[in-house]
């Protein structure tokens, strides 16, 4: 279990306690299954592929979860009213994959009926020569894919314009796990 997971399942969490999850770009969905280890509710996935959908769905019946999650394919900064509001959104280590962060971040926080939880790259000198390095790497080889350093200021600025306050910050040696917690209404 990542570091994310371990913030969001620790005893007394208040992400696991919530009835509803949304977990963007949540990959082979393993938060989602640990959260509803835990005591949440129903999680909805959102992807922008489908490269990790069988393996997912393999892992969601064999926790026994198939009743309580729901995976989709889409992308999430265009998804529609269908992609309901939840008690708890998580991105982790998605918004250094999308160039538009303020939109990523504006979809998630509309969706965020009382927290957002997000983990990106933190902005240290090593970490932007590193994934300077990458994106390098990645043009050497004609692959498309490039990684977004953004800065963590901005990312939160993004989130608290849409009525969230800052509950966790953790900066970690490469990657930095916030918490927003909704202080105005529902979501948008």
């Amino acid at each position: 279990m990542g570091p994310l997971s371990k913030s969001l399942t620790s005893s007394g969490s208040r992400a696991s306690k919530a009835k509803t999850l949304l977990e963007v770009e949540g990959g082979i969905g393993a938060i989602e299954i640990e959260l509803l280890r835990a005591g949440m509710g129903r999680a909805v996935n959102v992807e922008l592929t489908p490269t990790y959908e069988s393996a997912a769905s393999e892992l969601i019946l064999e926790a026994g979860l198939g009743d309580r999650v729901e995976r989709r394919v889409m992308n999430f900064t265009e998804a529609d009213t269908s992609v309901e509001a939840a008690d708890v959104v998580v991105m982790n280590r998605v918004i250094c994959c999308y160039s538009d962060m303020p939109k990523l971040a504006s979809a998630a926080a509309v969706r965020a009926k009382g927290m957002l939880v997000m983990s990106f790259p933190n902005y240290r000198l090593w970490t932007r020569l590193g994934l300077t390095i990458v994106n390098l790497v990645f043009r050497v080889i004609r692959m498309q894919f490039r990684v977004f350093l953004h800065p963590p200021v901005r990312i939160l600025a993004a989130v608290e314009q849409r009525g969230f306050k800052t509950r966790l910050n953790q900066p970690g040696l490469i990657w930095q796990i916030v918490a927003l917690k909704r202080t105005t209404g529902g979501a948008d």
